[in-house]
């Protein structure tokens, strides 16, 4: 894993290595292992930066930029590629010869071989930068999924590029005006879907999509598409036994060929189905004992989970790490982590995501991790959502709209005790349940409902509906079943945006490359060919997973309910984490500041410390704007 940078003048213009150098430096967590510059002047100016997390091909043959056997094509590469050693024989057949072992070179030769279509052969996970000297063309290149992020900002005459926003803003070039339409987004999601980002200038790469930049022009093409027509085709013609048999192989062949590394390789132990199906196929499938790593916390059993992952550990027999903390250990890290964010993004869970990265990182350098599950196999609860709502509504609309919906208003609701967390959910299953399919699926993600936002913010001239039309976009751009649908919309939006950036950026802080073997495009392929009601089944998720997988996991881990990997955001914030209130969402600050307006958070605040309702969701996701904002 690695972090990669350049710049482009299409009119020649000399670009400073010193600006490159600076650009690599401030990724230097992604790779301290090395570092290297590519430049050139005619005709048009080319820089290229890479910082190296030495995984594969250890020796100095493996340093970047990389180029061809003739110096006319040169790539800066972040990633895996799993599949390189097949292509790799394939290419040699052909005649290509290699300098090194690396996965990059074999992109490079392959490119040769067929061109920008080569994306298509690749399996793994990527994001880079290609320089075809001959053609003049330059190629940034992101995978299927979004595992990896690029970024980059395009002035008509500059193209500027890197992993990391603040590796971008290390140029002086780039316009640092704030996107209000992008800070609508944040407010109804707690995360800015791709293309935007918080700044206008700078965009994100879409995942499955390339963009190129020749004659002075730049041109985004998708290079791969979920099929829902074949999909729907396919379902029709195997059974359930066939379909566990076909997701067994999938799945073990991509955690076989995702264990493969020339350095200390473990895995995330979560306590859930995902990481323990993980840690079952690698543990069949390697020869030494399985290193898993597991966080938990000492005085809060209510989010600790470390017993079911200890089972899951006995049972494959791994060397088991349990990394037991305190509230303090976590409250100790909220203040730095509010500095490492490049743009707003409120998913609280990348605390301990941040804390366990940390840990495992001192004893491997890449860790095999369950994210993607929960977005192929239905498992959050908003999915069930759907299901309930088809039970609610034959409930007489009187007793509803007389009875249960205005008597739920009135009951408090808090994620401090379970009773409470049953309440608020109930509460925001009753919010989302009117109108049709589409604004359903909505209202159940969204963070601040569009009257909330437009009272909040100063800007008058937003468009309040993006979020909702973003969700409408690609449930309506996907023609399988209702299931299926709301798992599409999630793996094109809050899962490479919201789970996958979270992942990404606090395991490079920590210098440990995490591997999915759930987004193998394979297996993505698959799953979306099976019937919603195969993932979804009586209300509860990944019925197809558990399935398949059951001899692989504690009968206790079958049957309990879903758990996310949060923090007690609610209680710090009226207890420990109250100065973060104050200091941030103060009318002083909020009145100075000018993008807010103060009632609102005023009112959210005091529901909050009042116990009436839980607002801790929308209040950290302001004071992570604001800790953003200034910084400017």
């Amino acid at each position: 894993m690695c972090g990669i940078c350049g710049k482009i003048n299409v009119q020649g213009k000399k670009i400073p290595v010193e600006l490159i150098t600076s650009m690599t430096d401030a990724m230097v967590s992604r790779g301290p292992d090395d570092h290297g510059i590519y430049q050139t002047n005619h005709p048009i100016s080319v820089s290229l930066g890479h910082r190296r997390l030495s995984i594969v091909d250890l020796t100095p043959a493996g340093k970047q930029p990389m180029a061809n056997e003739d110096k006319t094509v040169w790539m800066v590469f972040n990633g895996e590629i799993y599949n390189h050693q097949k292509l790799r024989h394939e290419l040699q057949a052909l005649g290509h010869r290699f300098c090194s072992q690396t996965d990059c070179e074999v992109i490079i030769h392959l490119y040769e071989q067929e061109g920008i279509k080569c994306l298509e052969k690749l399996n793994g996970m990527f994001a880079f930068a290609l320089w075809d000297v001959k053609d003049q063309s330059l190629y940034l290149c992101r995978d299927r999924a979004g595992i990896k992020p690029l970024v980059y900002s395009w002035d008509g005459q500059s193209l500027v590029f890197a992993s990391e926003i603040r590796s971008l803003l290390c140029d002086p070039d780039i316009v640092r005006d704030m996107d209000e339409e992008a800070l609508n987004l944040y407010l109804t999601f707690n995360y800015i879907p791709a293309p935007y980002t918080i700044y206008k200038s700078i965009k994100k790469l879409n995942p499955a999509t390339y963009l190129t930049l020749k004659n002075n022009e730049i041109r985004l093409e998708k290079y791969w598409d979920v099929n829902s027509k074949a999909s729907a085709l396919s379902s029709q013609k195997m059974d359930f036994k066939d379909s566990k048999k076909a997701l067994y192989t999938l799945m073990e062949d991509s955690v076989r060929m995702q264990c493969v590394a020339d350095v200390p390789l473990g895995a995330f132990l979560s306590g859930g189905i995902d990481s323990g199906i993980i840690v079952g196929l690698m543990s069949r499938n390697t020869q030494s004992k399985v290193k898993t790593f597991s966080i938990g916390y000492e005085d809060i059993p209510l989010l600790d989970e470390t017993h079911y992952a200890a089972q899951v550990a006995k049972l494959h027999q791994t060397d088991h790490t349990q990394i037991k903390l305190i509230s303090r250990d976590v409250l100790n890290v909220f203040t730095d982590l509010l500095d490492w964010f490049d743009e707003p993004f409120a998913d609280s869970s990348a605390i301990p995501t941040f804390i366990v990265s940390r840990e495992t990182g001192r004893h491997v350098k890449v860790a095999l991790s369950g994210d993607g599950a929960d977005e192929l196999f239905a498992g959050y609860r908003m999915y069930a959502g759907e299901y309930w709502y088809s039970r609610y509504k034959h409930i007489p609309s009187i007793l509803r709209k007389v009875l249960i919906e205005p008597l739920a208003k009135t009951i408090p609701d808090s994620r401090d005790t379970r009773s409470l967390e049953q309440m608020r959910r109930l509460k925001k299953f009753i919010r989302g349940s009117a109108g049709t399919f589409e604004e359903r699926f909505f209202l159940w993600n969204q963070i601040f409902p569009r009257v909330l936002r437009e009272s909040l913010l100063k800007t008058p001239s937003l468009n309040f509906d993006s979020g909702k039309n973003l969700i409408n976009a690609s449930l309506n751009s996907f023609s399988g079943d209702p299931i299926n649908r709301m798992l599409y919309c999630d793996f094109k939006n809050s899962l490479p945006h919201d789970m996958l950036a979270k992942v990404d950026g606090m395991s490079m802080k920590n210098s440990l490359e995490v591997r999915v073997p759930m987004l193998d495009h394979r297996v993505i392929d698959f799953i979306f060919q099976l019937d919603g009601n195969l993932k979804l089944k009586n209300g509860k998720g990944k019925y197809i997973l558990r399935e398949t997988f059951k001899d692989l996991l504690p009968p206790s881990l079958l049957s309990r309910p879903k758990s996310g990997f949060e923090v007690p955001i609610s209680q710090w914030l009226k207890t420990d984490l109250k100065f973060l209130l104050d200091e941030h969402l103060s009318e002083a600050r909020i009145k100075q500041q000018g993008i807010f307006h103060y009632g609102p958070i005023k009112g959210l605040i005091a529901d909050l410390l009042n116990n009436r309702q839980d607002t801790s969701w929308q209040l950290w996701n302001l004071i992570v704007f604001q800790a953003w904002h200034s910084k400017l």
